[in-house]
């Protein structure tokens, strides 16, 4: 007898969807397959998720110990057109320093200082970190840094009791400018004191060239007086937990960047901040009034993301590059522009620009002088 045709097999939806999926996962890797170098390829198209690979290029050259600064100051640009092992020493304290006029706070410090000192490195760079923790610490401390591809950015490789030193090696692979901190728990708790800072991977071809940087760090307190009369006011976790700051500051302190500690300008030079948001909880609308960001670097990539911007926020664990040119001397006032936080909470810091006046850029003709805004 003839052999009966078979009869179509009818799938149900779900399943043909998922069998066309197969299909076509099976097609590409065929393709794939018999294609010489089309991975290399892709992995090289635009948008495509680098890998580290060892080349001549990256090679690992000498060494040299990270040169760290305290804000505003910036590390000098690294000049040198090959990777090197970067050695970083960092310790972590705990300081009675002045938070605002009449208030004292015990800040958890990376370097004695709030923010943390500036790291600055190259990409493709081997960095070996030394975290060290001062024997009167009261807690065990360790660090997170966002430039680091690997468990915690670092932290589970640093947690680091007092007295004690923890030590790790990390490819710098992504350039860029990266917020730090310390993520021992109750994480807040440590962000909240003051432990956190900025470390620039700068790109092998370098940054445009600038006349100034400056590293500028938001972040936000929550203090309640101490225990006793006279003593340091330390952090009210309700507060914090609540998202209502006492606070909220550039450089660790009320009036950091103001007065005789303002920053310094002159006409026509080209300046560029460095900026970073601690946190812990709120976003800053990062302004400067009397100026506009001819580029900003969107969240602190390498890329101009816009040009001619008057606001630009910097998240909280995060951070933006501004660069502008200054035209006219004066007072240059930076703000988060949420504006209670400035003109009531202390988000205000100050760039003094000195030289030739130019009055077709700006000039008062006729009414009483204010101040901005």
């Amino acid at each position: 007898m003839p052999t009966a045709a078979p009869r179509p097999v009818s799938l149900p939806p779900l399943a043909a969807a998922a069998a066309l999926a197969a299909g076509a996962i099976l097609a590409s890797a065929t393709l794939t397959g018999c294609s010489i170098g089309s991975a290399e390829a892709a992995e090289r198209a635009e948008g495509a998720v680098p890998r580290l690979r060892p080349t001549p290029a990256d090679a690992i050259v000498g060494e040299e110990r990270a040169v760290l600064t305290a804000a505003p100051n910036v590390p000098p640009p690294i000049t040198r057109a090959h990777a090197t092992k970067v050695i970083v020493e960092l310790e972590t304290t705990e300081e009675v320093k002045r938070l605002a006029d009449g208030v004292s706070y015990t800040f958890w410090t990376f370097g004695g200082e709030v923010p943390g000192k500036f790291i600055r490195v190259r990409e493709g760079d081997q960095v070996e970190f030394h975290l060290k923790n001062h024997a009167h610490s009261t807690v065990p401390h360790n660090i997170d840094l966002h430039a680091v591809t690997g468990p915690g950015g670092g932290a589970a490789a640093t947690l680091t009791l007092p007295g004690g030193e923890s030590v790790f090696t990390f490819a710098a692979m992504n350039p860029g400018l990266y917020v730090y901190h310390c993520a021992v728990s109750p994480v807040p708790m440590h962000i909240a004191n003051g432990m956190y800072g900025m470390i620039l991977v700068e790109p092998k071809g370098g940054l445009p060239k600038v006349d100034r940087e400056f590293y500028v760090m938001q972040s936000e307190f929550y203090a309640k007086p101490g225990a006793a009369a006279g003593a340091p006011h330390t952090l009210d976790m309700e507060r914090g937990a609540a998202e209502q700051p006492t606070h909220v500051v550039f450089n660790g302190s009320v009036g950091a960047l103001t007065g005789d500690r303002a920053l310094q300008a002159k006409v026509g030079e080209r300046v560029r901040l460095f900026v970073g948001n601690g946190g812990p909880n709120l976003v800053s609308s990062f302004h400067v009034i009397g100026e506009v960001f001819d580029h900003v670097y969107g969240e602190g990539g390498t890329m101009v993301t816009q040009k001619n911007v008057q606001t630009t926020l910097i998240p909280a664990g995060g951070s933006g590059i501004v660069e502008f040119g200054v035209e006219k001397p004066g007072t240059l006032v930076l703000v988060d522009h949420s504006i209670f936080r400035a003109f009531n909470k202390g988000a205000l810091a100050m760039l003094n620009v000195t030289g030739e006046d130019a009055p077709r850029v700006y000039a008062q003709n006729k009414g009483l002088p204010m101040a901005a805004h």
